[in-house]
């Protein structure tokens, strides 16, 4: 027998001869003495040992098991609700701009420009209305007496005072005294 064998497997040094030859030939006499070496038990042990390792990690693993399912759709419904938000965000957001649009200095001041312009227009259909003898909203005559000439000059002079408030508000903007 070789050295290294006898080395590394001292326990078939007690073997005879005819032990070993049987060792070769009879399946169920080699693993009786395969299982029996100190090296094979000690591996066994091992296996053994990871198998029940492995086997408390698995049921580690599987109590775990709800709780992350339970975790992976909260996080699902938090990312989701997140997307909602997100994407209301981007809608009051665009909202938000249109509303301050309305209050940019450029779209104040061609507000005010309109204005003014309608007020002049208004007050000249009054004046035009008064002199034609026509009511500016009914298109009727006018009686032409005191009372109509002063309501008709207390309203022309309310309206062009407007007009004139107005055309200055707007110069001085234009000259940028107004901030």
């Amino acid at each position: 027998m070789s050295t290294q064998l006898l080395a590394d497997y001292p326990q078939l040094s007690q073997l005879s001869r005819e032990d070993l030859e049987d060792l070769l030939t009879d399946p169920r006499y080699f693993d009786a003495v395969f299982h029996s070496l100190p090296q094979v038990k000690a591996l066994y042990q091992a296996q053994a040992e990871l198998g029940s390792a492995n086997e408390a990690i698995a049921k580690n693993t599987l109590t775990l098991q709800e709780p992350l399912f339970k975790l992976r759709a909260d996080t699902q419904a938090a990312f989701e609700e997140a997307k909602q938000l997100e994407a209301r965000w981007k809608e009051l957001e665009r909202e938000q701009r249109e509303v301050y649009q309305r209050f940019t200095p450029q779209f104040l001041l061609m507000r005010l420009k309109h204005a003014t312009t309608a007020q002049d227009e208004l007050s000249e259909a009054l004046a035009s209305s008064f002199v034609h003898g026509t009511s500016p909203d009914a298109g009727s005559a006018n009686a032409a007496n005191g009372k109509d000439v002063d309501d008709f000059v207390k309203e022309f002079k309310e309206l062009r005072k407007t007009y004139h408030k107005r055309v200055i508000w707007g110069d001085r903007w234009s000259s940028g005294q107004v901030s």
